[in-house]
């Protein structure tokens, strides 16, 4: 029926050059990374990814609050994955390390930044080139996604992991934001323009996710959705 509408091509296309041996080069050391991240994370067991900026210093509250929720959670069972670097990701490693439980760090390889933190587990720390293939690796292993204030990068984690969940591409499994007063503005335009507006998410769409300024609410709503389902890898 659309075949109508389209128009006579009176043009050049244009086209790749010199590809084909790069592309090929490039899909096994993808592969590589791959296999290297599933034989270790496969050892690991249950965790929960926490996420964050990269940007917030020691003394700041989100970084002392992510350390506190990562500890609680390691008593509880889980170990902790991040992306491996400092701020909240530092937090996190460190709040696991200090109590002893599993600290694992998917740390991305960038020209300027970023080094990995000193609180990852020597075994469990996993250097990754492509982005894609450490956001595999902090999805499928994680039983809950807590969400800390961030930048752009947080921002796509997190609705990457909704949408994952929304178009049940994983399991059901917690999305925690932390932090009230810095995530309260962008879910008021969630709600207000994407819902009620726009009618581009349905209403149940909210109930994806909690809000909390609370650690141990962190834990209990962590721990209420296991009390009635499996822990299980999300693919």
């Amino acid at each position: 029926m659309a075949e109508k509408y389209r128009k006579k091509k009176l043009f050049k296309v244009k086209d790749w050059t010199e590809l084909s041996a790069q592309s090929s080069w490039r899909m096994f050391k993808i592969m590589a990374e791959f296999v290297d991240g599933f034989e270790t994370m496969d050892k690991i067991g249950p965790c929960v990814s926490i996420y964050g900026s990269a940007r917030t210093k020691p003394d700041h509250k989100y970084y002392k609050l992510s350390e506190q929720i990562a500890a609680k959670l390691v008593h509880e069972g889980f170990g902790i994955i991040t992306g491996g670097g400092p701020g909240i990701m530092e937090a996190g490693n460190k709040g696991a390390y200090k109590e002893g439980g599993k600290s694992v760090g998917l740390n991305i390889e960038l020209p300027y930044e970023q080094s990995h933190n000193p609180y990852i587990d020597r075994d469990k720390l996993i250097n990754f080139k492509y982005f894609f293939v450490r956001k595999v690796m902090l999805v499928k292993y994680a039983q809950a996604f807590i969400f800390m204030p961030g930048g752009f990068g947080t921002l796509d984690e997190m609705f990457e992991a909704l949408t994952l969940i929304q178009t049940h591409k994983i399991e059901r499994v917690p999305v925690i934001l932390v932090g009230k007063s810095y995530w309260k503005g962008l879910l008021a335009w969630v709600r207000e323009t994407m819902l009620h507006k726009e009618h581009n998410i349905s209403e149940e769409d909210l109930d994806l996710f909690y809000m909390t300024d609370d650690p141990e609410e962190v834990v209990k709503h962590i721990a209420a959705f296991y009390a009635t389902s499996h822990l299980r890898p999300n693919f």
